[in-house]
């Protein structure tokens, strides 16, 4: 009996800066509904799904800044998601800039079961860009200064009928973050990412964006033997231009779905759980041919200490 679970990538396009959460949330259940209307049991958004990318301006207004953080979940303007998931029963992926009461800020994702009820939590770890803005440029990426590192680990859940696991963005370039969700049995790993073109100012590099956005995405899904759901917010949000091409990844490290605009867009594909199952046991077996001991004697002797695995 395989395990087959038709899920969708709900690409976004651009956030103004002046948009509501109530605008964006009627953006999100309309992809939602439409999802939906395709069968799908899963809905994948993207990084901070709920406002403008901010990073990208230097904030001195405390107020201001705390504008694009959510302090609760679900809030008044998020709820609505939660009961047209709970209605529907399609489970969610949502990304949103976190406040937590003891003033900690984190860029967030939560996964929300079939039922409206949110099962897992997810805090970005890999943070890009810097914490002080840089001279002459356009638009900034100060991550570092708005977000703290990610304090829960990369930890997967039993839910809707196989073991997922939850990234963000730059997470997707760090083989880490795959493999310790990998040493878990993943299953499917859900992803949200807001990736500007120009933002490492190396022309080499920046042509490269959008190949190098797939490249870790199948890279993830083929070494670790799982799907890979990865959305993009895109277009040209506030004069800043953000790729697309959201895809939907097969452990074969195949591409099945992909988005080909750079608004709002839903993709969708079958994904068989089971399919994983074919490389876990045969080219990715880590019992049989992974050798953690090797590892263990190489760092050693280069004074490199290595976290433990789950």
């Amino acid at each position: 009996m395989t395990r087959k679970i038709i899920t969708a990538s709900a690409q976004m396009g651009p956030i103004a800066r002046a948009e509501t959460r109530t605008q964006t949330v009627a953006r999100l259940l309309e992809m939602m509904r439409e999802a939906h209307s395709r069968g799908a049991r899963l809905v994948v958004f993207t990084e901070m799904a709920l406002t403008t990318f901010f990073p990208r301006w230097m904030i001195e207004d405390e107020a201001e800044l705390d504008s694009f953080y959510e302090t609760e979940m679900p809030s008044a303007a998020t709820l609505p998601l939660f009961e047209e998931s709970k209605r529907l029963g399609i489970g969610f992926y949502l990304g949103y800039a976190e406040l937590t009461p003891d003033q900690h800020r984190y860029n967030t994702a939560i996964l929300v079961d079939q039922t409206g009820s949110i099962v897992g939590k997810y805090r970005k770890v890999h943070l890009p860009g810097w914490a002080e803005p840089l001279p002459n440029r356009p638009f900034q990426h100060l991550e570092k200064r708005y977000y703290e590192p990610g304090n829960l680990g990369f930890p997967v859940w039993r839910t809707m009928g196989g073991i997922m696991g939850m990234a963000i963005c730059n997470d997707r370039r760090w083989p880490e973050t795959y493999r310790v969700m990998g040493l878990q049995g993943v299953e499917m790993v859900m992803l949200g990412y807001n990736t500007p073109f120009g933002h490492l100012n190396q022309q080499p590099m920046d042509s490269l964006t959008l190949f190098h956005n797939h490249l870790s995405l199948q890279a993830g899904a083929y070494q670790n033997a799982t799907w890979v759901v990865g959305t993009a917010k895109c277009g040209n949000e506030e004069g800043s231009q953000m790729g697309g091409q959201s895809v939907i990844v097969a452990p074969s490290g195949e591409i099945v779905a992909q988005a080909v605009t750079v608004e709002d867009e839903v993709i969708t594909a079958k994904c068989d759980l089971d399919m994983g199952r074919i490389y876990k046991d045969t080219v990715f077996n880590f019992a049989l041919h992974r050798r953690p001991e090797a590892y263990t004697l190489i760092t050693e002797r280069a004074g490199v200490i290595l976290p433990e695995e789950p």
